[in-house]
């Protein structure tokens, strides 16, 4: 079926500001089906695998229906495993970041039983919680079902499976025979079937047929990687690889753009593509991208549809992708034409369950690779570079050259000073020369590092947070690469990876501290 925009579906600004928030640009299918369903008061019964984006397809329109004003419990999420009762519930508090008095809280064995009956008592709107707990809270009169509009079993052929049954009829059995009841299962099994006809009034059966959807052609690893450190190890990849054309996926239009900030000043030729950027805006962009102006091409899902380009060599998943579906249609865009092709996934905390539930949709393995050091992009660089000279003295004539080394030596120069000359030159030019930070001489820094000075200091309420926070977020350098920083009354210094030295000096030019301009420069060595 068609994919339907949110602003499309009956709900309100607040959560149409949350979703958007956290990237989802359209509704998948079982969002698309579902959620008209409950907002219409339906009991649904939906079938669909994980990772198809049901939690928000039952989430939002409980939101939606919870009223505010009333602090007893409203709805009540019943799931097989406390790690998808926690996933449930962190992703319910994000759809109701802009809604006000709603309290949603999860409920599970494990967890001291004290603390979940303190957060009871101060009044919860919505529950998510396994059979078993909800269970023991019901018995012990910490939650009462008496005025609960909506109940929802999540993946209830797991719970079944899992012996849940007896819990879970024990539980529907004290609801109000006024509500509604939501099933989602990736299975319609006869005990399913069991429970949908004794305690469900007249379903609405919804089907989301799970594609098999593989790309074999494609190479897949990932990292696991902290969000502050993603712009790094994107630009050593791209470093080590200088892939012709590469794809990057974020899950948000705002991360688009604060990404393509980064790496443009990082001096890669990078640009955006977006839903809110207009037609014309986006062809200039694809036909930038086509020709090769544009060598990196960051975009979110719904704005990369459409894009045909043959040549593209890596898909990076900046962030992973909210729908299984969109990994697949992500990394398809790499491998095409019997080309071989690579998909990098980014994984911070959690997502690592994500990437598990990508896994068994595509029934792929996705090999974790070990993030790559500064001195590993150095060392492959100088190797690829000493690669490509090999190739040209094989494959190339090189008479004219060869009579320009001669006249060198003619002069008393030798063939390999002469060639090591060059080689400074070329690699200092592509940026890959060892001696590339040697222009700032003894800054008197640690090893590895350059030490600027700057001309703020405590008289102008500057802490060190202040300076790192700075340069962070005008580099995309992450706070912990940097070094040392010592503040004074009136300047300071700080220490920075050699290889991003020159990078921060220019970046950093114009740059503001608590409201004031500083300038930096190379500090002297320390006497």
């Amino acid at each position: 079926m068609e994919k339907l925009r949110f602003k499309d579906l009956n709900i309100s600004s607040e959560i149409q500001r949350a979703v958007e928030d956290m990237g989802f640009e359209e509704a998948t299918p079982i969002q698309s089906l579902a959620i008209p369903h409950i907002l219409e008061g339906k009991d649904v019964t939906g079938q669909a695998q994980t990772g198809t984006g049901k939690t928000a397809a039952f989430g939002i329109p409980i939101l939606e229906m919870v009223d505010p004003s009333v602090r007893d419990l409203q709805a009540v999420i019943l799931c097989p495993t406390r790690e998808l009762a926690i996933q449930v519930a962190e992703e319910l508090k994000k759809l109701s970041t802009y809604l006000k008095r709603v309290n949603v809280l999860p409920v599970y064995g494990g967890q001291p039983i004290e603390r979940q009956i303190k957060a009871l008592r101060k009044g919860v709107q919505i529950i998510i919680g396994t059979p078993g707990r909800v269970m023991d809270h019901m018995r012990r009169g910490t939650i009462d079902m008496g005025n609960v509009k909506i109940l929802v079993l999540d993946e209830a052929d797991e719970m079944l499976d899992m012996g849940f049954r007896e819990d879970i009829e024990f539980v529907l059995d004290y609801i109000p025979d006024q509500r509604q009841i939501l099933l989602f299962s990736a299975t319609m099994s006869p005990d399913i079937l069991y429970i949908t006809r004794r305690y469900q009034d007249d379903p609405e059966f919804l089907k989301v047929v799970p594609k098999e959807l593989t790309v074999p052609e494609t190479e897949q690893v990932y990292f696991e990687v902290k969000e502050k450190m993603k712009l790094d190890v994107l630009s050593r990849l791209l470093d080590i690889n200088d892939f012709k054309l590469s794809l990057v996926f974020c899950n948000t239009k705002r991360r688009v753009d604060k990404l393509v900030s980064h790496l443009q000043i990082r001096g890669y030729a990078a640009d955006g593509l977006h839903g809110d950027m207009s037609q014309r805006q986006r062809d200039s962009v694809m036909s930038k991208f086509r020709s090769g102006n544009i060598e990196i091409l960051v975009a979110t899902d719904v704005a990369a549809r459409g894009i045909d380009v043959e040549n593209v060599e890596a898909v990076f998943n900046y962030d992973v992708p909210n729908d299984d579906e969109y990994y697949v249609h992500r990394i398809g865009r790499t491998g095409r034409a019997g080309k071989t092709g690579i998909a990098f996934t980014f994984v911070s905390g959690k997502e690592v369950y994500q990437l598990r539930d990508i896994m068994r949709y595509t029934k792929t393995k996705i090999e974790q690779q070990q993030i790559p050091s500064i001195s590993d992009v150095q060392e492959i660089k100088t190797t690829n570079f000493l690669e490509k000279i090999k190739r040209i003295i094989n494959n190339e004539k090189l008479d004219k050259e060869v009579h320009m080394v001669e006249k060198m030596m003619e002069e008393d120069y030798s063939s390999v000073e002469t060639a090591a000359a060059l080689l400074r030159i070329v690699m200092e030019k592509s940026g890959n020369s060892p001696q590339k930070t040697e222009e700032f001489g003894d800054t008197g820094a640690g090893p590895g590092q350059v030490r600027f000075f700057i001309n703020i200091g405590r008289k102008d309420k500057a802490k060190a947070r202040d300076i790192i926070k700075a340069i962070a977020d005008r580099t995309g350098l992450s706070s912990s690469s940097i070094g040392k920083i010592d503040v004074f009354d009136k300047f300071s210094f700080v220490e920075v990876p050699e290889a991003s030295a020159s990078e921060v000096i220019s970046t950093m030019r114009g740059a503001r501290i608590k409201g004031r301009s500083v300038n930096m420069e190379p500090a002297n060595k320390r006497s």
